[in-house]
């Protein structure tokens, strides 16, 4: 086992455990990729003002998500098909944020479903809803996340036309994987991956197999996932699935000062400044690069967090500092996770912890509820000026 002390130890790693059409799926972003890129890149203009002779003894990392104590402010974003990246993904990924005190949020997307994570957890977790054109499937779905308790609904506003990635294209990406001959040629290498697979029996998407009418098989589906996600959600609709879920509600991916005006007026709980990871709107700003002007907006009148491009415990601290008020990880722990399962997930964590803990005390800060812009040098324009 080879020392691993960086998320892209974890991510290489990964490339080697995890099929070629489940890294190519995480390891992606549409179109030309530019937004994925930036994402992350766009962190390393700002820098970070070192300060020194600061008393750091009993530095805390705590804080608040929605009004829940969370260890470091940082969620596990939700993130479809976790399941084929490890046999039962995302039981493994939601015990490890259990245990390490952060929240886990389950995609609709997912291989195990909501009734699985809540089977094999103890904390409640979050729920990550799609909007499908099926109101009645949508009504169950939840209410099943009601009965499993879970502790917020993150609604996600930017898939209701799917972006086009070309890898997952290419590569023929289903769940479970069609057994061409490439792809059976790539399984023979993956056999940590195979032994995993075959001593689970969930395999196909947990949250609709059996629960959405007329869905019973991989043929049946693909037939309906087709056809389901809602081109016609607004924020109408958006009012209409707060009264049903009656929870704490997150809306997802706000990259506009208005929407996030309208998020506001439409009474959500937080809202996450996102692309998607870069994989719907190729083109669009990074994450951190709009978050100046959606908290210029919106102020303190809603919780602003972020997510898309985090790969580090430094990214997470800018994150803060530029006034996030929490942060959310998708392939940096999909990449722990890809490479050693839930033991892969709890390093992911704990790397990014010690990378907040460790740069916050060399900016002079001992707890990350006191990070500002003051912590940060940003260069002038950052956040642009655009015609």
């Amino acid at each position: 086992m080879p020392v691993i002390t960086s998320i892209e130890d974890l991510r290489r790693l990964y490339k080697r455990r995890a099929p070629r059409m489940f890294y190519d799926y995480a390891e992606a972003g549409s179109w030309t990729e530019q937004t994925f890129r930036e994402n992350s890149s766009d962190f390393q203009d700002i820098y970070l003002r070192q300060r020194v002779a600061v008393d750091m003894e009993g530095r805390s990392t705590t804080s608040r998500m929605i009004g829940q104590d969370v260890a470091m402010p940082v969620a596990l974003a939700p993130v479809g098909l976790t399941g084929m990246q490890c046999a039962d993904g995302e039981i493994k990924a939601a015990r490890a944020a259990e245990k390490f005190g952060v929240p886990f949020t389950l995609s609709t997307m997912s291989i195990c479903s909501i009734e699985d994570v809540a089977e094999h957890t103890s904390a409640p977790f979050w729920f990550q809803l799609y909007v499908m054109r099926d109101a009645d499937y949508i009504a169950r779905l939840i209410q099943r996340a009601k009965d499993a308790k879970c502790g917020a609904m993150v609604l996600t506003l930017d898939l209701q036309i799917l972006g086009q990635r070309h890898k997952d294209l290419k590569n023929g990406l289903t769940t479970p994987p069609k057994m061409t001959i490439p792809t059976m040629l790539d399984l023979s290498t993956k056999w940590r991956w195979g032994l995993g697979m075959l001593g689970t029996k969930r395999r196909q998407f947990g949250n609709i197999v059996g629960h959405a009418a007329d869905v019973e098989d991989a043929s049946s589906l693909m037939t309906w996932t087709a056809k389901q996600f809602d081109p016609r959600l607004d924020w109408e609709k958006v009012k209409d699935y707060k009264r049903q879920w009656g929870g704490k509600l997150i809306l997802k991916g706000i990259l506009d000062a208005e929407d996030a005006r309208m998020a506001l007026q439409v009474g959500a709980d937080a809202i996450v400044v996102s692309n998607h990871g870069g994989r719907q709107l190729d083109g669009a700003l990074s994450a951190i690069r709009a978050l100046p002007a959606i908290l210029d907006a919106v102020g303190d009148k809603i919780e602003v967090h972020l997510d898309s491009g985090i790969r580090s415990g430094q990214d997470v601290l800018k994150a803060l500092a530029m006034g996030a008020k929490g942060t959310y990880i998708g392939r940096a722990y999909i990449y722990g996770l890809g490479a050693m399962g839930e033991a892969g997930v709890t390093k992911a964590l704990e790397i990014i912890h010690k990378e907040l803990d460790t740069s916050m005390a060399l900016c002079g800060r001992k707890h990350a509820r006191d990070l500002d812009r003051d912590v940060l040098l940003v260069p002038e324009g950052f956040a642009g000026k655009w015609q």
